[in-house]
């Protein structure tokens, strides 16, 4: 078996600092703010679980940091494709990508976000299966692990055995350049391993969600003026900031002192600093990406570890609708932060809030 590795490495770098994306030049903007790559962390995590295998798969892999320097930093030395760019980009991927199907790989595995999943599908389609290790800042589609151990194991099993691991078609989804919202893309072919493969991000609603917006207006009219509250992004936590006749944009985390908005496209170092100089009391309220369950990890970078532990997680309050639990298969919530003592920290159960009065207790794992 032939295992193909790709590595996004500016992937995953806007995330702290507030932007949405590493899309185009935007990481110029990151590493301007003070990003750090994460995603040959990430990508190491995951092939960990690789190299234990005997004998090792043939690995082809990019050269430098598009996955060569991941591939032997665990130990594998792999089959290298040249990249001709100074600074690997989105044309490198499909390049890299195209070389892979043609040389007959057997999976192709990639550190990215739904960025670098659809760059790799438009090479591939459906001809080669793919499998994500979660490293963007969005990751939206159907094609990424849970974790970057889970990618590494269910990868492993793959090439150990792929008869008794089946192939599914899964949504790739992102972000239309068009203004048009969520939208898919494509479908890609997908290793499938019960409970070790998120599901894409749902882009539609059920039911009547009227329970949690009368939640969010008693929380717009219960804000203490002498608090500070740090908003996640998505649709449902926005509706606290719509009852209190603010705007900010969903896919942003807010900071509110008091009533005013205060930040409202806020980066990590931006509220460490005020924590670090402003004494009022801090609540962070969040929601659940719908269809995934992801609290923590995904596209809200920005509310961290170090953020959570100064805060306090009992300060962390977490909305979502009735519906958009029920539908949660398994019915889990997740976070992926990518620091093991800060995921393991928040898992256990969680009480979220679905209305005025109403409540479920949901079990939290990493």
């Amino acid at each position: 078996m032939k295992l193909g590795l790709i590595v996004n490495p500016i992937a995953g770098m806007g995330g702290s600092v507030g932007l949405h994306g590493t899309d185009g030049d935007t990481y110029l903007r990151a590493e301007e703010l003070g990003a750090k790559p994460v995603a040959a962390k990430r990508a190491a995590r995951s092939m960990r679980r690789i190299s234990s295998l005997e004998p090792h798969p043939k690995l082809w892999t990019g050269a430098r940091d598009m996955g060569e320097l991941v591939a032997r930093s665990v130990g594998l030395n792999p089959n290298v494709i040249e990249v001709t760019s100074g600074r690997t980009g989105p044309a490198d991927t499909t390049a890299v990508a195209a070389l892979m199907k043609e040389g007959g790989v057997d999976l192709i595995l990639f550190a990215g976000g739904d960025g670098t999943a659809r760059d790799i599908v438009s090479q591939v389609g459906t001809a080669v299966p793919v499998l994500g290790i979660p490293t963007g800042v969005k990751m939206h589609s159907a094609v990424f692990a849970t974790s970057p151990e889970a990618a590494g194991d269910m990868a492993a099993r793959f090439l150990a055995s792929a008869t008794h691991v089946p192939l599914h078609e899964r949504e790739v989804l992102d972000v239309d350049p068009g203004g048009n919202g969520l939208v898919q893309f494509s479908l890609a072919s997908v290793p499938f391993a019960p409970n070790s493969l998120q599901s894409s991000k749902t882009i539609w609603s059920v039911g009547s969600d009227s329970a949690v917006d009368r939640l969010c207006a008693q929380l717009a009219a219960g804000v203490d003026e002498k608090g500070i509250f740090i908003v996640g992004p998505g649709t449902t936590a926005n509706r606290v900031l719509h009852h209190l006749g603010l705007e900010a944009p969903a896919r942003a985390v807010k900071v509110l002192a008091g009533t005013r908005l205060l930040i409202a496209d806020a980066s990590e170092s931006q509220i460490l600093d005020l924590l670090d100089t402003d004494p009022r009391p801090v609540s962070i309220i969040i929601g659940v990406i719908g269809g995934q369950g992801f609290l923590l990890g995904r596209g809200n970078q920005q509310i961290s570890p170090d953020v959570i532990a100064r805060i306090g997680e009992e300060e962390v309050f977490i909305v979502a609708s009735e519906a958009k639990i029920m539908l949660l298969d398994p019915p889990v919530l997740r976070v992926d932060t990518g620091i093991d003592e800060a995921d393991s920290a928040m898992t256990g159960y969680r009480r979220v809030h679905t209305g005025p009065g109403r409540s479920i207790v949901m079990k939290v794992v990493a």
